[in-house]
C-alpha cells in the first residue's frame, strides 16, 4: 500500500497533524522517573574528587582520613579500576591521521584538565560520600599547561601526550578547484577572522547513571540518561568484559541532552566498573558544577576565511582556515574532530560555486574535552559563509538577499554535489527564500530600519541561508569503525484489544519522540494515536537502533516503525479476509475496524480479531499466518546524508553607547522534507533558536592561561532566558526524501545551525554605517563597544 501524505483527507490520517504528546501528562504532574527517582536495594553513591589542575603528575592519594568517615565503604583509584576496565581510544579510520592517547575511567598517573576524575569514593549516601571526598588528599606536581589553540603546535609549547609527539590531534585539507588563481582575477576578495567561543549544553538534567551488577546472573543493568543505550551497551560490555547480551541499558525520562549525553565520559564508566568490582547498585549523578568542568564543551574555533567574488556578486572561491581546540582528549567513539570536520563539509553550503578551499586544524589543550554538541559544527560553517556573503554584498553594494538568490542552486538543479563534495538530493534554497520574504516583509522592515536610523536607532537586519545535516548514513560513524549504529528498528504487536504496542530504537529526550512514532504507526496500521503504545529505551526488549542524534528520529526511526506498521496491517488484514471470507485487498483498517476498503463499512472491531487470535485460534483455518507481531529496520542507502535546507532572518537593535543586543524579531523558514507533526517541529525549531540565539549572545566559557575555568557555574554562564527572546515566525518548505516512504528529514538542529549567522549579520548590519564590525561569538556589550571604538584598552 502506498500512502499520499499530500492528501490531507486521506483515512485515518494522522501524519502531517498536530495530535497531543502521548507523555505530556505523566511528565507535567510530575510523575517522571528519571535516573535519580530509581532506588534499588544495597544502592551505593559514588562521588568524583577531580583534579583542581589543568596538568599535573599525581604523586601521592591519602585516602585515610576518608576512609574513617561513617558510611564510606571503599574509594577507589585510576589503577584500581585499570584492573577491570581496559582504557579506549577516540579515533575512526576514515578520519586519517586522527590520534588520541588512550584513556582511563579515572586518571592513572597524570591529570590533564580541571575536572578530570581522579579519585572516587563510594558511600551509603551521597552526603557521607561528598564529606569524604573533601578529606581525600592528593598531592600533585604541576605540569606546563596548554591553553591557547593558535600556539599548540608552536617548537616551544609543551606536548601533552609526548608518545603522540606533538598536540596535532588530526588535521584534514579539501580543495576543490584553482582557489589561488580564482582569487587573483577576482573583482572583490573579503578576508576576515571569526571566533565561537567554548560553551557547554545545561541540560535541565545532569548527567546520571545507576549500574548494578548481578554477578549470580552475569547480568549487568545501567539506567542512564543517554541518547545511545544500544551504544552504550557496547562500550560497556567491551571494556568490562561482558557479552553484549548480559548488558542492559534502560534509558526512561530524560531531561535534556542535545548531543551533551551521547558520549562516553570516564565517571559513567567508572561508575559501571565499580558496580563490578562491588557487585552492588551505585550510582552517580553530576551536580551542576561538576556539569561545567566535566559535561563536553563546543565550539572552540578559529577561523581566517575568504571570499571572491566577481563584480555581479557571483561567488567565484571561498578559502577557509578552521583552527580548534578538543581538550586532552578525543572524545569516545564519535571522536573530537567531527566538528572541525564538519566545518570543511559544510561551508559554502547553500551556493553554487566551482572554488574551495578548506582546513581544519584540531588540537589538544588542558581543557574539558570538546565533542559533538547539537548542530555539530553546523554554527560554524553558517557563521563563516553567511558572514563573508553578507562582507562581499557590502562591498560591491549589493542587497543581501539579491547575492545570495544569485548565488544558491537552483531548486531544480538537483541531486548535485557541492564544492566540499556533499551530495544534495533535493533541496529548496529559493522557494525558502521566498517564503521568508512574504513572512517578513522585507521591504517594509528596510523601510523601518531607515527610519529609524533617522531618530538614532541603529537596527540591522540579518538574513542566514543554511543546509543541515540528518538522517546519517554508516558513512558518518561506521564508516570509521565505530560500533554506532546508522540503522534503526521498530517493532510492533497488536494485543487482544485491539491496541498496538511500539518498541523503537530511538530515544525520547523530551523531543517528542513518543508523538511522532505513535501519529505514524497510528496511520500505519489503521488505529488511532491514543491506542498506541511507545517503548524506547530499553536494549533488552527494542530492536537494535542508533538512538536519538543528527536529527535521526522521524528520518530513520520513524520509516522503520512505517514499515513496521504496515506489515501488521496485512498480517492483521489477512487474518481478517480469513475470517470474513473476503479478498484481503478489498479490506481495510480504519480507527481500529477493518472496513470494505471501497464503501469504509465496518465490517468487524480489532479487538473481535485479537479475541479470536489470541483465545480461539482453533476456529481459524491450520496454517493460517497470525502473528501480530512485526519488525522491521531500516538503513539509508542512496546517499551518506539526507541534507535539510532553510534561512533564517534576524531583526535586532543595537543600543551604541551600551553595546547591548534588543532582538526584536526572528523567522526560520526549513525544509525538513516531511513533516509528520507540525506544533512539535516547529517548537523544535524555536528551542533550537533559543540555543543558536544563547551562543551569538550570551554564552561563553572563560578559562586563564592555566587551565582554570572561571566561570563554571550558572552565577556567572549566561543563558538566554524568556525576556530575552524576540518573538519567532516559523514557516516551511516540504522537499521529501526520495530515500524513503515517508519523507523525513530532520528538523532538531536547524534552528541552532543558522540563529547565530544572523544575529551577526544584523549587529553588522545596524553597525555598518558607523564603520564598525564584529566576528567574534557571542556579540557581547564589550565586543561590539570595542568594535566602534567606544573601549580601546
Amino acid at each position: 500500500m502506498t500512502i499520499n501524505f499530500g492528501n490531507p483527507d486521506r483515512p485515518n490520517s494522522y501524519i502531517g497533524k498536530t495530535v497531543p504528546r502521548p507523555n505530556a501528562g505523566k511528565l507535567v504532574q510530575g510523575r517522571g522517573r528519571y535516573v535519580d527517582d530509581i532506588v534499588l536495594p544495597r544502592m551505593a553513591h559514588v562521588v568524583f574528587v577531580r583534579s583542581q589542575l589543568a596538568h599535573a603528575r599525581i604523586v601521592s592519594i591519602d585516602t585515610e582520613e576518608a576512609r574513617a568517615v561513617k558510611g564510606v565503604l571503599r574509594i577507589f583509584t585510576g589503577p584500581d579500576l585499570a584492573e577491570v576496565c581496559t582504557p579506549w581510544v577516540a579515533v575512526l579510520e576514515h578520519l586519517k591521521g586522527l590520534k588520541s592517547p588512550p584513556e582511563h575511567p579515572m586518571a592513572i598517573d597524570r591529570a590533564v584538565w580541571v575536572g578530570e576524575p581522579v579519585v572516587a569514593v563510594v558511600a551509603t549516601t551521597r552526603a557521607a560520600a561528598e564529606d569524604a571526598a573533601a578529606l581525600v588528599d592528593v598531592d600533585y606536581d604541576p605540569l606546563p599547561v596548554v591553553t591557547d589553540t593558535m600556539t599548540a603546535l608552536d617548537t616551544d609549547t609543551p606536548v601533552i601526550h609526548p608518545e603522540l609527539g606533538d598536540n596535532l590531534a588530526f588535521r584534514r585539507l579539501h580543495e576543490e578547484g584553482t582557489v589561488d588563481d580564482a582569487m587573483a582575477g577576482a573583482h572583490k576578495v573579503i578576508t576576515t577572522r571569526f571566533r565561537t567561543a567554548r560553551h557547554t549544553g545545561v541540560t535541565l538534567e545532569p548527567r546520571s547513571i545507576l549500574v548494578d551488577w548481578n554477578p549470580a546472573e552475569g547480568q549487568m543493568t545501567a539506567y542512564h540518561a543517554t541518547q545511545a543505550p544500544h551504544m552504550m551497551q557496547t562500550v560497556l560490555a567491551t571494556h568490562l568484559d561482558i557479552p553484549e547480551g548480559r548488558v542492559r541499558v534502560i534509558c526512561g525520562d530524560v531531561g535534556g541532552s542535545y548531543g551533551i549525553k551521547v558520549h562516553v565520559y570516564p565517571d559513567e564508566v567508572a561508575t559501571a566498573a565499580i558496580a563490578k568490582i562491588m557487585s552492588r547498585p551505585v550510582k552517580f549523578i553530576a551536580d551542576r558544577l561538576e556539569s561545567f568542568t566535566t559535561d563536553i564543551h563546543a565550539r572552540d574555533h578559529e577561523i581566517e576565511a575568504s571570499i571572491a567574488v566577481d563584480a555581479g556578486g557571483k561567488i567565484l572561491a571561498i578559502d577557509v582556515d578552521d583552527w580548534t581546540g578538543i581538550g586532552p582528549y578525543s572524545v569516545y567513539p564519535r571522536t573530537s574532530a567531527i566538528e572541525g570536520n564538519q566545518v570543511v563539509n559544510l561551508c559554502g553550503g547553500p551556493y553554487d560555486f566551482a572554488n574551495y578551499r578548506a582546513r581544519t586544524s584540531v588540537v589538544f589543550q588542558n581543557k574539558t574535552p570538546t565533542c559533538q554538541y547539537r548542530a555539530v559544527g553546523h554554527p560554524i560553517a553558517v557563521a563563516i559563509t553567511e558572514g563573508l556573503v553578507d562582507m562581499a554584498a557590502a562591498a560591491i553594494g549589493m542587497d543581501p538577499v539579491e547575492i545570495r538568490r544569485r548565488n544558491m542552486f537552483a531548486d531544480d538543479a538537483y541531486p548535485v554535489t557541492s564544492p566540499a563534495k556533499m551530495r544534495f538530493e533535493g533541496l529548496s534554497h529559493h522557494a525558502s527564500m521566498d517564503k521568508l520574504m512574504e513572512l517578513m516583509d522585507y521591504d517594509a522592515l528596510r523601510a523601518d530600519q531607515a527610519e529609524a536610523r533617522k531618530r538614532g536607532k541603529h537596527r540591522g537586519i540579518g538574513i542566514a541561508s543554511f543546509i543541515e545535516l540528518t538522517n546519517p548514513s554508516p558513512f558518518m560513524y561506521g564508516i570509521g569503525g565505530a560500533r554506532i549504529s546508522a540503522q534503526d528498528g521498530c517493532t510492533v504487536r497488536m494485543d487482544p484489544d485491539g491496541s498496538v504496542v511500539a518498541l523503537s530504537g530511538v530515544t525520547e529526550q523530551g523531543q517528542g519522540t513518543e508523538a511522532m512514532l505513535s501519529q505514524i504507526v497510528a496511520e500505519s496500521v489503521g488505529i488511532t494515536p491514543d491506542k498506541v503504545r511507545i517503548i524506547t529505551g530499553d536494549t533488552q526488549v527494542t530492536p537494535y537502533g542508533g538512538g536519538t542524534w543528527a536529527s535521526r528520529g522521524a528520518g530513520i526511526g520513524g520509516e522503520a516503525a512505517l514499515k513496521a506498521g504496515r506489515a501488521l496491517r496485512e498480517s492483521i488484514l489477512e487474518v481478517a479476509a480469513a475470517m470474513l471470507q473476503a479478498d484481503q485487498g478489498a479490506l481495510d483498517i480504519r480507527d481500529g475496524e477493518i472496513v470494505d476498503a471501497d464503501s469504509g463499512v465496518a465490517r468487524m472491531p480489532l479487538h473481535e480479531l485479537g479475541r479470536i487470535v489470541y483465545f480461539r485460534g482453533d476456529t481459524l483455518p491450520k496454517g493460517l499466518p497470525r502473528e501480530l507481531v512485526q519488525t522491521r529496520h531500516y538503513i539509508t542507502m542512496d546517499y551518506p546524508f539526507a541534507f535539510t535546507n532553510g534561512v533564517q532572518a534576524s531583526y535586532l537593535e543595537v543600543d551604541t553607547d551600551t553595546g547591548v543586543v534588543t532582538l526584536l524579531k526572528h523567522w526560520c523558514v526549513e525544509d525538513c522534507g516531511r513533516i509528520i507533526n507540525p506544533q512539535l517541529v516547529d517548537e523544535q525549531i524555536r528551542g533550537g533558536i533559543v540555543q543558536g540565539l544563547g551562543g551569538a549572545l550570551f554564552e561563553e566559557i572563560h578559562y586563564d592561561e592555566e587551565g582554570q575555568l572561571l566561570n563554571g557555574s550558572m552565577a556567572d554562564y549566561l543563558v538566554p532566558m524568556a525576556a530575552e527572546m524576540p518573538d519567532m515566525i516559523i514557516g516551511h518548505v516540504e522537499t521529501p526524501t526520495k530515500e524513503s516512504e515517508l519523507g523525513a528529514k530532520g528538523a532538531g538542529e536547524a534552528g541552532t545551525a543558522g540563529a547565530p549567522a544572523a544575529v551577526m549579520n544584523a549587529i553588522n548590519d545596524a553597525l555598518r554605517p558607523l564603520g564598525a564590525q564584529v566576528t567574534e561569538m557571542p556579540f557581547t556589550p564589550e565586543r561590539i563597544l570595542r568594535a566602534l571604538g567606544t573601549i580601546t584598552d
